[in-house]
């Protein structure tokens, strides 16, 4: 088809997860309790990082990062789902969906970098102690944290930019609850056999040679610590295990959707369910909250709150 023949599509059409009403209804208020619980969980631990002096430290700096991206990840898609669920027309405009796949792409690049980056910082304070001050010092972490933002920019910029220009003449529905770039190229009227081939080559590859990384890293923590099993290092064999099923829960996501062509499959709805909203709940739950320290530090905040409402 030539694509000049055919009007420009301004906006989409959302099926979304379901279109029984009494269903969406039971779902809008489950989400809103995950999203409420994200939102409030990430603030928090923010909040305690940034206010506790014995937090400050690189391990804390990069969980921080986490719960702001995680905060925004969320934000990108869930705010859009939850609307949804209450009203018949699920449409988004071009623009809008441009804008939701730009920083959702953003957002979970990001993450995947930012999970490579605490790997390799776990991976040095257990099997490197001696020299992990010295690496790990506060302009390595700031150079860490930039760079891993500015990889996560280039490529939302250089993936959004493929769908920019593509001729959308129709269908305009996507068989989802938001929109993705493989979503979207797929209702091109031109050829996508090169854009999915990209697809592949940048997205899928950047999930699968990160998840290498660090099930890797992760290995060789693990059998380190099984040489020495004290009660601490029982706890840190349980977490890095807790970790390790978050990493595979959401590059599994990433893995999933981008090293395949870009067509629906049956699944797609529940992996992306997972990424958009369980993933995001259970991490501050894992990497947070099961830390001995981080849970010292929200009991400080607490007591202090309580002591000062008191007088």
């Amino acid at each position: 088809m030539d694509p000049e023949n055919h009007t420009r599509v301004s906006e989409f059409f959302l099926l979304g997860l379901t279109t029984n009403h009494a269903v969406e209804l039971a779902l809008f208020t489950f989400f809103v309790v995950i999203y409420v619980l994200i939102i409030l969980g990430n603030i928090l631990i923010i909040f305690t990082i940034a206010h506790d002096q014995r937090l400050h430290s690189p391990m804390y700096f990069f969980l921080s990062n986490f719960s702001v991206i995680d905060v925004c990840h969320s934000s990108v898609v869930m705010p859009k789902m939850l609307a949804d669920f209450l009203v018949d027309k699920k449409s988004i405009s071009f623009e809008e969906c441009v804008a939701q796949m730009f920083f959702l792409h953003l957002f979970a690049c990001t993450e995947i970098f930012l999970l490579t980056i605490m790997a390799y910082d776990r991976y040095l304070a257990i099997c490197n102690p001696m020299h992990y001050g010295t690496i790990m010092s506060r302009k390595m972490c700031l150079q860490l944290a930039t760079v891993m933002w500015m990889e996560g920019l280039m490529h939302s910029v250089s993936l959004t930019a493929l769908t920019l220009n593509l001729p959308c003449c129709g269908p305009s529905a996507i068989d989802n609850f938001f929109c993705d770039v493989p979503l979207v190229i797929k209702l091109a009227c031109t050829n996508i056999h090169v854009l999915e081939m990209l697809l592949v080559a940048t997205s899928g590859l950047i999930s699968v040679v990160c998840f290498l990384v660090l099930v890797t890293s992760y290995v060789v923590i693990l059998v380190s610590l099984r040489n020495h099993l004290s009660e601490g290092q029982h706890k840190a064999l349980s977490t890095h295990a807790a970790h390790l099923t978050v990493v595979t829960l959401f590059l599994g996501h990433c893995i999933f959707i981008y090293l395949r062509p870009a067509k629906s499959l049956a699944a797609d709805k529940v992996v992306s369910v997972f990424f958009t909203a369980i993933t995001p709940l259970m991490n501050p739950i894992i990497y947070t909250f099961r830390n001995e320290d981080m849970k010292n530090a929200l009991r400080k905040l607490c007591r202090r709150q309580i002591d000062s409402q008191d007088k």
